[in-house]
């Protein structure tokens, strides 16, 4: 069946799945895919072109290409490596073309951003943010990332924003080493599902709900939210990602922690309810990273404006 309005090509790249969406919004997904994200770039990146021609045929072309992906990635417009996965610690992505590999193989012109930074224009556009020009979208899952949108614009420097990676204070006692491979004890490396369960040795989702742990994860996540607050002042933050949806007790605690460090310093509205009205769930839910690839496809026009 194909469709009068525009339809735009979106693929959310994710360390475990991928999904590829052919849609004209959030309520006009026309074609939906899920693929399996292997450590094998080639055969992933093959069963998404694959994917992206049969939806192409059954309901029509697409006008651009949106890629959200995880990274770390090159995100400057100038760089002959536009698109590619740098420094991950996926086994197998490290320097891998995405974009452009997709961008050659679908004839569509494209844009790439973060998984992240694709959730938090979604979420702008149709969600928990819409109408706010200055807000974050966190990501608790597999990892921790962060998308900063001011102005109504993705924040990007030489990097995009990898707060994830910050050094935060640790809880007082707590000496446990951290498990990322780059730093040991960031917040990827204390509060992520990956290092809940390398530190209880078990998946995060067999931690009881009342786990002392939940609440040395919360602490880091707190922390990385106090930075985030005095150096770029968003008017609300999201917080999406497998974890968080699955452990909605960590809402409370990462708002108890941020209260304490904050401890009054900086003032909102938005504060007076106990960062209740501040710290929220995504209202687009699941569909808030593949829906972030499309959103990423309307603004293919302003990459190099």
């Amino acid at each position: 069946m194909k469709t009068e309005a525009p339809l735009y090509a979106g693929v959310e790249l994710g360390g475990t799945k991928c999904v590829v969406l052919l849609a004209t919004g959030p309520n006009g997904i026309v074609g939906h895919v899920q693929i399996p994200t292997s450590d094998a770039p080639d055969h992933t990146l093959r069963a998404i072109e694959r994917a992206l021609d049969q939806l192409q045929r059954e309901h029509g072309r697409a006008q651009s290409l949106g890629i959200a992906s995880f990274g770390p990635l090159c995100l400057e417009a100038d760089s002959e490596k536009y698109g590619f996965i740098t420094s991950t610690a996926k086994p197998g992505w490290r320097d891998t073309d995405v974009a452009a590999r997709l961008g050659r193989s679908t004839g569509l012109p494209f844009r790439c951003e973060t998984d992240v930074t694709g959730a938090a224009l979604a979420e702008g556009l149709w969600g928990a943010a819409k109408g706010l020009k200055d807000f974050a979208y966190v990501t608790v899952g597999t990892g921790v990332g962060v998308g900063i949108i001011q102005n109504g614009a993705p924040l990007a420097g030489f990097i995009h924003p990898e707060f994830g990676h910050s050094l935060v204070r640790r809880v007082p006692g707590d000496s446990w080493a951290g498990s990322c491979p780059f730093h040991g004890d960031c917040v990827e490396g204390l509060a992520s599902g990956s290092a809940l369960q390398a530190r209880y040795g078990r998946p995060a989702s067999e931690l009881a709900v009342d786990s002392p742990l939940w609440d040395l994860a919360a602490s880091a996540l707190a922390a990385m939210l106090h930075n985030l607050i005095l150096a770029c002042g968003p008017r609300k933050i999201l917080m999406g990602g497998g974890v968080m949806m699955a452990q909605p007790q960590l809402f409370d605690l990462v708002r108890k922690h941020l209260q304490l460090s904050l401890n009054g310093y900086v003032e909102d509205r938005a504060f007076a309810s106990g960062f209740r009205d501040f710290i929220t769930a995504p209202q687009l839910g699941a569909l808030a990273g593949p829906l972030g690839a499309i959103a990423v496809a309307q603004r293919v026009t302003t990459l190099w404006s």
